[in-house]
């Protein structure tokens, strides 16, 4: 079949799409609907406390039977723990980011599991490929959140040429056009977050629906001072407030202890947090944990007067919210179109060249 790759095979699915896990929107619902449209959805599990990514874990299992993953960064507070319940769990893939994950690796592949490391430079993929990574989810500037410096269309080829490991394209994707020209830079898959945020089973507040539907793919800001590390948002009033200057450290720490109490994390994985991370490591985790509660409130309840929301530039493409089956069938409605018209512009193109050469 045309859309079958490298990532359809590793995984089990049907197309090369995965739901990228995002932070209070990657839920075992929206998961589960991505894994039955023939993709692979991801739980975002990295803010969630032990119990609870158990809970959504064991909640996805009741709603597919169909490969599905979950996504956390290693850097937040309780993310080994929360990564040891997937490790329980026997998850089929697992997606990190923000810290080295050798361990995970071995002990996914020791039940069969499968490991995507989230890279952003060639030097992040040649470290992920060493340690034991089964594919790449290669995220360009144009992502949600933590994109990299790089746009995805420099990106994609550039970590192409160090790396033989399937890549995930990610960052700028919401259509079949954006599918058909990942795969023509070296990808395998694409992953999309803010497309698959825009659809019937995302829990994305409806007043956020309808502001993300009036955005363009301009109206986006690009700042370190939101959650102290590079992070795309919506542009907002409340955006740029945020992004004039960064947060007290003081008030960041005192977020990270509230989300740390939030989640049950022990004073023990502090402590272990601090002396595998370091200072400064700690400090930007404090950073993200004082945003998490914005993130939060622009999601769930639709507050952007207090929140703030975590968006790619892709948001400009968007103008509906259909059901996950509706939106895969769709994209790979365009990407079948969208071959078939680079097919036909070169065969015209040889064509022309023929009868020039006659």
């Amino acid at each position: 079949m045309r859309w079958q790759t490298r990532i359809t095979s590793l995984f089990g699915i049907r197309y090369p799409q995965i739901c990228s896990g995002m932070t209070y929107v990657s839920t075992a619902e929206l998961a589960a609907a991505v894994s039955n449209a023939g993709g692979l959805g991801l739980i975002q599990i990295g803010h969630l406390s032990p119990a609870l990514a158990r809970e959504e874990i064991q909640r996805a299992r009741t709603l597919t039977d169909k490969p599905f993953g979950v996504g956390l960064a290693l850097i937040m507070p309780g993310a080994h723990e929360n990564a040891e319940v997937a490790l329980d769990e026997r998850v089929p893939v697992i997606n990190f980011s923000l810290g080295k994950g050798d361990w995970l690796c071995q002990r996914a592949h020791a039940y069969g599991g499968k490991v995507i490391a989230t890279v952003v430079t060639e030097r992040h993929a040649i470290a992920a490929e060493r340690d034991g990574a089964d594919a790449l989810l290669v995220t360009g500037h144009e992502a949600a959140a933590h994109g990299g410096d790089v746009t995805t269309m420099v990106l994609v080829p550039a970590i192409r040429r160090v790396s033989t490991l399937p890549i995930i394209a990610a960052g700028g994707i919401a259509t079949g056009q954006g599918l058909v020209a990942a795969l023509a830079l070296g990808a395998d898959a694409v992953a999309m977050g803010t497309r698959w945020a825009m659809t019937q089973e995302s829990p994305v507040h409806a007043k956020t629906r309808e502001l993300i539907a009036t955005k363009s793919v301009s109206d986006t800001l690009y700042t370190a001072n939101f959650d102290g590390m590079a992070c795309r948002i919506m542009d907002t009033p409340t955006a740029r407030a945020a992004a004039r200057k960064p947060m007290s450290p003081w008030r960041a720490l005192w977020a990270a202890l509230q989300l740390m109490r939030e989640q049950g994390t022990p004073v023990r994985q502090v402590v272990a947090n601090f002396r595998r991370h370091g200072a400064l490591a700690t400090l930007q985790l404090s950073f993200f944990a004082a945003a998490v509660e914005r993130i939060r409130l622009a999601i769930l309840d639709g507050d952007h007067q207090r929140g703030v929301q975590l968006i790619g530039q892709a948001q400009g493409l968007i103008d509906d919210v259909p059901s996950c089956e509706t939106l895969m069938q769709r994209v790979m409605q365009e990407a079948d179109s969208g071959f078939t018209a680079i097919s036909a512009q070169a065969g015209n193109a040889d064509a022309a060249v023929a009868q020039v050469t006659r």
